[in-house]
């Protein structure tokens, strides 16, 4: 499902307009990416949390020549799906 199809699904749902739907998608969006931007976490109850975690400093390969390379420790968002959800998918 692409941006366009969780819009008109939504609007269904919540008989919304399409272009309501997709300005409140957008924002909400919006929204948690500069919340964890921040470092700071989004909680939604039953569904999941998104927060940015630390990637540790490691050692990898260039694919090409099979020569070591340092790739250096980030900061990268992530995903941890809740409880209700995980059930949903099961």
């Amino acid at each position: 499902m692409n941006k366009e199809e969780l819009v008109k699904a939504v609007a269904a749902v919540a008989k919304l307009s399409q272009k309501d739907t997709a300005e409140i998608i957008g924002a909400t969006i919006e929204t948690i990416q500069k919340t964890v931007a921040k470092k700071q976490k989004v909680t939604l109850v039953g569904f999941g949390t998104f927060e940015a975690r630390q990637r540790a400093a490691r050692v990898g390969r260039n694919p090409q020549t099979g020569k070591e390379i340092k790739i250096a420790a980030k900061k990268v968002p992530a995903f941890s799906a809740g409880k209700k959800f995980k059930e949903m998918v099961k």
